[in-house]
């Protein structure tokens, strides 16, 4: 049995070489001398190398390499690109949020220190810091007043957002009390008027902007409310801020009233610090303010 594996083995050895096969041995002995470019040749991988830099490809995997046989690493090489990614994504987005913060402030009027046309429209299209927060309004407006002579600021908005009264109200009031007490804090301005329009189809209903305000609405826009603020001053030397809701219809006003009002609800009258301009504006629409008047109270 012996013998006959001996020739069995003698014979395979003989066919291996026959066909040019190499050994075990002979076979460690040429991949030593081969590099990862898969030449044994020294210039030819020198070669390689050179073409390899100049075409840009990847990471170079050695099958013979202890370090990294059959490209181990690669796993790392992923982790460290996915995590490159998301820190320069994040201080991408950072860098953004403070960028859009100072144009934002670089734009923004200051309506304390200086009222014209121009100031009041860029506070209206770039937004006003009010406290520590920020006010933007509706894209649709118009100025028609804005002069510290004659102590007044007056502007129309279109609201295309809100889809019901009380939102429509409860958004303009914040965007009103803003403008106005931004601007109020000029010495030479005492009265802000607000005035706010919308969209409204057959039956009353408000319409509204659609697909990210790409499809605006369209058709017969309508008064909703007007908001007038005044400055005044008491005997006793206390700066008084007023605001004075009206312009509404009398059944939006009473369904709003009875929204957002109840039996302990304090009366309040229209006193004289509210302008006779305004008194005007109220008797030319034939609206009622009764209950809709609100002093604010503000002193100092």
């Amino acid at each position: 049995m012996a013998g006959k594996k001996r020739r069995r083995e003698h014979v395979v050895t003989n066919i291996r070489k026959s066909r040019g096969s190499l050994t075990a041995d002979e076979a460690e002995a040429l991949f030593a001398t081969v590099d990862e470019t898969g030449h044994s040749d020294e210039e030819r991988a020198k070669r390689e190398h050179a073409s390899r830099k100049e075409t840009g490809q990847g990471v170079l995997v050695d099958p013979l390499s202890g370090s990294d046989p059959s490209g181990d690493d690669v796993e790392q090489h992923i982790r460290r690109t996915a995590i490159g990614f998301v820190l320069i994504f994040l201080i991408v987005v950072t860098l953004a949020q403070v960028s859009c913060g100072v144009i934002r402030r670089a734009n923004t009027a200051n309506l304390a220190e200086d009222v014209s046309v121009l100031t009041v429209a860029s506070a209206m299209r770039g937004g006003v810091d009010w406290g520590d927060g920020f006010t933007q309004f509706p894209n649709e407006f118009t100025v028609q007043e804005a002069d510290e002579n004659t102590h007044r600021i007056e502007v129309t908005v279109l609201d295309t957002d809100s889809g019901d009264a009380l939102t429509c109200f409860s958004n303009s009031q914040i965007q009103a009390t803003a403008l106005s007490v931004n601007a109020l804090l000029n010495p030479d301005v005492n009265t802000v008027i607000y005035h706010v329009n919308v969209y409204v189809d057959e039956d009353g209903n408000f319409r509204t902007s659609r697909f990210f305000e790409f499809l605006r609405p369209t058709g017969e826009t309508h008064a909703f409310v007007t908001f007038v603020w005044t400055k005044s001053t008491t005997t006793e030397g206390r700066v008084v801020f007023n605001c004075t809701v009206t312009g509404m219809d009398s059944k939006t006003q009473k369904a709003l009233r009875d929204r957002i009002t109840s039996a302990h609800t304090p009366y309040s009258l229209i006193t004289d610090a509210i302008t006779d301009d305004s008194a005007e504006g109220e008797q030319t629409d034939g609206t009622s303010t009764d209950g809709a008047a609100v002093d604010d109270g503000v002193s100092n």
